[in-house]
């Protein structure tokens, strides 16, 4: 058995950091990666039209002053082509592609009581032994197909956003059906559109969508930015959601009808979720305040959409602004004006099954040549739930979390010793620019982990109370905020049987960091470590019902 003080599962953002960390504080690491390339995520998602809705200079790593003055972005949200090149870039610049071993899925990760060291098991029967297992999954990565019934039938050539082939798909003259209005499908519909013959759009629930107004980078602004980068690094350090915009100062209230809504259409124009969800203090936690951002929105739908019955049914009306993802757009409503795109409204008359010949839904069956499932993923716990976890004890991750997921700061989990997750349920992952929250959580374990070793400290996990504290103290920020009245994957409700728990903390990323910087100066506090292996024993777990296992994803569509 290979022997480490590390294993990081994943080379996507947080893996290919977490690799550099360790190697560079004199760890012995391998990461373990199931596809052929590094990217995560940029890797999988190849559709048409994948494109980042972060801003490229805002969604880049800040570790090293010289990448960042090296690498030339060209576009202001960049497409998945160039993110994936930019991580090739940086796997080969600090050297970390042979530190993974590639094409290998964990199947298993189980703790050994009594040497605490953990057993790593891929897909190809290696079997690795580390102190440390670090979870580099990403929040968005086992993707989900519903069941639906005769879903094996279709004859034609079906593909879902999360598990793209690597050459591109040629839909030139074909019937395409997507399903699916979230962001990868907001994203890969005008771009389908272009090609296809006929397009369907199954469309469930209406999204809001606000334009990215993307455009090229001048030289100019890259020398600007570059100039001026760690500025722009800190003021995200220190926001809500991790970027460098600036943070509002006025209730959405306090403004005329007339300014607030000039104000609206200033912020339109210029594009984007950021400048959109930061115009006021209180849009996601004053519904009245929610309610004069919705209704620009709407109207802007209205507005673009010539068939008014048809912007009827692409306007979201029973639930708040932003409480699912705010998805960003180029050309998504302008492009049901196209004579090639129906909408088939599902909400009323959900998809009763797939035939060999295409969709049937409301007692009409829809000829196809091609399905696309932007039908999303299984979020934030489902790349960890896909593998075997086990801690102390035998004690499974998925009966830990069988009535949702719980865990301190994002990080750790009690029962699960030196098993950190980076970006976990509990921290603010999914509400922040994801590079921001990456390297924040890669370097606390980091730091951690020197430490332990600093120390003679063995084993690092946290104490059942604190963790019960954040989940409490997690969900009551939720309950604050307008995030809780959608059915959202933040909440698991694309999941059938999934408990409907508020997985990411809403407090902000500069909060967040405060709060781990604060356990830290006070002895780690909340979190229990041993200098030598505890003895087998289950840690303590609140009563809750057992959860049926979810069936088996299909490998391939």
């Amino acid at each position: 058995m290979d022997e480490f003080d590390a294993v990081v599962i994943g080379a996507g953002f947080a893996g290919l950091y977490q690799l550099y960390r360790l190697r560079e504080l004199g760890f012995s690491a391998q990461g373990i990666e199931a596809g052929t390339g590094v990217g995560g995520t940029w890797y999988w998602n190849r559709y048409p039209g994948a494109r980042c809705d972060v801003e490229s200079m805002d969604y880049s790593y800040s570790f090293s002053a010289e990448l960042e003055q090296e690498w030339e972005w060209t576009e202001r949200y960049p497409a998945q082509p160039e993110i994936e090149r930019y991580l090739n870039y940086v796997a080969d610049r600090f050297e970390l592609r042979p530190m993974i071993q590639f094409g290998a899925r964990v199947t298993s990760v189980v703790f050994d009581d009594r040497t605490g060291r953990w057993t790593v098991t891929t897909d190809g029967g290696r079997e690795l032994s580390a102190r440390f297992v670090i979870a580099a999954t990403g929040c968005l990565s086992v993707w989900q197909i519903p069941d639906f019934p005769g879903l094996d039938s279709f004859r034609g050539a079906g593909y879902h956003t999360g598990n793209w082939p690597d050459e591109p798909v040629d839909f030139t003259g074909m019937r395409v059906g997507v399903i699916g209005t979230g962001s990868t499908g907001i994203q890969a519909i005008p771009q389908i559109a272009k090609q296809a013959g006929h397009l369907f759009v199954f469309q469930r629930t209406p999204n809001y969508s606000v334009p990215a107004r993307n455009h090229e980078l001048t030289a100019d602004y890259q020398a600007l930015r570059k100039r001026t980068y760690r500025e722009y690094r800190e003021r995200a350090k220190v926001s809500g959601g991790g970027h460098s915009a600036i943070l509002p100062t006025r209730s959405a209230l306090d403004d005329s009808d007339g300014d607030r809504w000039r104000e609206y259409e200033r912020r339109w124009q210029l594009g984007g979720a950021p400048l959109m969800q930061m115009a006021y203090t209180d849009l996601m936690t004053d519904p009245r305040a929610n309610d004069t951002i919705a209704d620009f929105v709407r109207a802007k739908i209205r507005q673009t959409v010539a068939d008014p019955e048809l912007a009827e049914k692409l306007t979201p009306v029973d639930y708040p602004f932003g409480a699912k993802r705010l998805c960003v757009d180029i050309e998504y409503f302008e492009t049901y004006n196209r004579d090639n795109v129906t909408l088939v409204d599902v909400r009323d008359a959900p998809i009763e099954k797939i035939t060999p010949a295409g969709i049937v839904t409301g007692g009409t069956e829809y000829e196809l040549d091609a399905i696309v499932f932007a039908t999303g993923y299984d979020a934030m716990t489902g790349p960890l739930l896909s593998m075997e976890v086990r801690g102390r004890g035998g004690m499974s991750l998925r009966e830990a979390w069988s009535a949702g997921p719980r865990a301190y700061l994002g990080i750790q989990v009690a029962g699960f010793p030196n098993l950190f997750t980076i970006t976990g349920p509990g921290s603010p992952s999914v509400l922040s620019n994801m590079v921001v929250s990456i390297e924040q959580h890669v370097d606390w374990i980091s730091e951690c982990l020197v430490h332990l070793r600093t120390h003679g400290i063995e084993t690092v996990e946290p104490a059942v109370e604190a963790q019960d504290a954040w989940v409490a103290h997690v969900t009551a920020a939720a309950d604050e905020t307008l995030f809780t009245r959608a059915s959202s994957w933040y909440l698991g409700a694309n999941i059938p049987g999934k408990p409907r728990v508020f997985m990411p903390f809403v407090g902000g990323v500069g909060s967040y960091r405060k709060k781990c910087d604060e356990v830290v100066a006070n002895g780690y506090e909340g979190f229990v470590m041993s200098a030598r292996p505890a003895q087998p024993s289950r840690p303590a777990q609140p009563s809750r019902p057992a959860q049926p296992s979810r069936p088996a994803r299909p490998a391939a569509v």
